[in-house]
């Protein structure tokens, strides 16, 4: 599980507007649930770049099993943004695959490379969910989160060293966020300015008369 932080973690994403971003969850396996993955190309893609050391060689069944695992890792990461408690069905699935073989550390410089194979796309699945178990455990709770955003509803996790981290990134949302709070400002004062400038109407002046004397 150790292995997985020395993997870069991070995607581009393709909303339906076309505008291409990059969007980093803070974790593989919250990478992985944001993917949108649909064929076993696109998977054998998704995991050889990230797991350099599988083989290609996803096909249907790992595709079925790689959509219940992602589907998974989604609610959890919803749920545990909101504070909610995590649901057992969910948890076992994660269990479930963590408990199959993973990927394997590998130390560099040894000159004896008899019996290393590939690994298979399984195995980067076992990698991902045991990445899951560090990321719903008690070591990082409070720090899933859910983008400030009110049109977002990216889930990360927060690894800057103050725990502040709002928004799923400051290039996309943080930066939205940033132009509407400023023009936001530009109109009160344009309205206070205004104001300041129009003078209050006046009351209308009233005659007294002095009472009649006998």
């Amino acid at each position: 599980m150790e292995a997985l932080l020395t993997r870069r973690t991070g995607q581009w994403l393709e909303p339906s507007d076309g505008q291409r971003w990059w969007f980093d969850s803070g974790s593989l396996a919250l990478d992985f649930a944001h993917t949108g993955v649909l064929d076993p190309d696109g998977l054998n893609a998704w995991l050889t770049e990230r797991f350099p050391e599988v083989a290609p060689t996803a096909g249907e069944r790992e595709l079925r099993d790689a959509g219940a695992l992602r589907s998974a890792i989604g609610r959890l990461a919803r749920q545990a943004s909101a504070g909610e408690d995590l649901a057992p069905d969910d948890v076992d699935v994660i269990n479930l695959f963590a408990a199959t073989p993973d990927i394997p550390p590998v130390l560099a410089g040894g000159g004896r490379q008899a019996g290393r194979t590939n690994a298979r796309p399984h195995q980067a699945l076992g990698s991902l969910a045991r990445d899951a178990v560090r990321l719903f455990g008690p070591d990082i709770d409070g720090r899933i989160r859910e983008c400030s955003a009110d049109d977002c509803e990216l889930v990360y996790l927060d690894t800057s060293r103050s725990g502040t981290r709002r928004w799923c990134s400051m290039q996309r949302c943080g930066n939205r966020a940033k132009v509407r709070a400023h023009r936001a400002r530009a109109v009160e004062l344009r309205a206070a300015r205004s104001g300041a400038a129009t003078p209050a109407p006046r009351e209308p002046a009233t005659e007294v008369t002095e009472p009649a004397t006998a």
